[in-house]
């Protein structure tokens, strides 16, 4: 594997250079990289002279699952970069027990999808991209069913345990999320309400009588002050179909107009209907999305 080797944190420079000219839609920062490393059971970085790759465990993922994604330049494609970074990712994730690996792949990137396939991938999922234009709409009226009141989680820092419960239960009812685990109450708030991205002026909870029963967080890129992406929506079971879902995403949309935010971002499993039609309600329009691949590489 002549020129592929793994990096660390002082490569970062290039690596993102070439993360960001085969995804430019995912905007990949070095900083974003570091703290997903953080956030992650373990994480590795790999860099050739014209090709990145990635690959990591224990991040929103079963056991025995690792996630990965091999990235060459357009115009050094069909040297067999690609290869050697897939066998160095697989081998490097079969060091750590795993025995699947999975990776989004743009969905309108049908070389990519056609490269993967005659490697023994096979669609599990798809994730369609979802953007609502700040701009163009008038801030919606937030308007909670009764007995439901919207806090920002920065105003009431001692509901963290019941935004953990929430995760807990809404996390496996999302489709294609069914074997994840929020994991331990420690390891979810730092893991996943902690991160550069998050803020908890923008995380909305809707309670009843004190009790937590939805929350709605969105997060940000530092280097982006245009967009901001929405995270989990999640509503206790016993109390869906009562309009709180709706009312946290109006919080959500009307609280990041506010602050000047030109759009919003989603991404939604496409057989997640319910949050489908709501974001559609809203305004949202497609974009591409990725594509779910998996293969055994036990």
């Amino acid at each position: 594997m002549a020129g592929i080797r793994q990096i660390g944190e002082d490569e970062l420079e290039p690596f993102v250079a070439v993360i960001q000219a085969v995804f430019p839609r995912e905007d990949a920062t070095a900083d974003g990289f570091v703290d997903w490393r953080r956030q992650a059971e373990d994480m590795a970085w790999f860099l050739g002279d014209d090709a990145a790759a990635l690959v990591l465990t224990g991040w929103h993922t079963p056991p025995g699952h690792a996630i990965g994604a091999v990235a060459v330049l357009p115009e050094r494609r069909g040297r067999g970069s690609g290869d050697e970074l897939l066998a160095a990712i697989e081998s490097w994730a079969r060091d750590r027990r795993s025995t699947q690996l999975e990776g989004g792949i743009a969905e309108d990137d049908e070389t990519s999808i056609a490269w993967a396939t005659a490697r023994g991938f096979a669609e599990v999922g798809r994730n369609s991209r979802m953007v609502l234009d700040l701009t163009a709409i008038d801030a919606p009226a937030v308007t909670p069913p009764p007995g439901i009141e919207i806090v920002a989680w920065a105003d009431r820092p001692g509901l963290d345990r019941g935004l953990w419960e929430v995760a807990r239960e809404a996390g496996p009812d999302i489709p294609g999320e069914e074997d994840t685990d929020a994991g331990p109450f420690e390891e979810w708030l730092d893991r996943d309400m902690r991160g550069i991205g998050d803020d908890p002026a923008a995380v909305f909870v809707a309670l009843e009588g004190g009790e937590v029963l939805g929350y709605a967080k969105l997060a940000f890129n530092p280097e982006n002050a245009e967009r901001a992406y929405h995270d989990l929506t999640g509503v206790r079971r016993a109390h869906r179909g009562r309009g709180i879902a709706a009312a946290l995403k109006a919080t959500q949309i009307a609280w990041a107009k506010e602050h000047g935010y030109g759009s919003l971002q989603t991404s939604n499993e496409v057989r997640n209907e319910p949050i489908r039609h709501l974001n559609a309600k809203h305004g949202y329009r497609l974009e591409p999305g990725n594509a779910i691949f998996r293969r055994p590489i036990g």
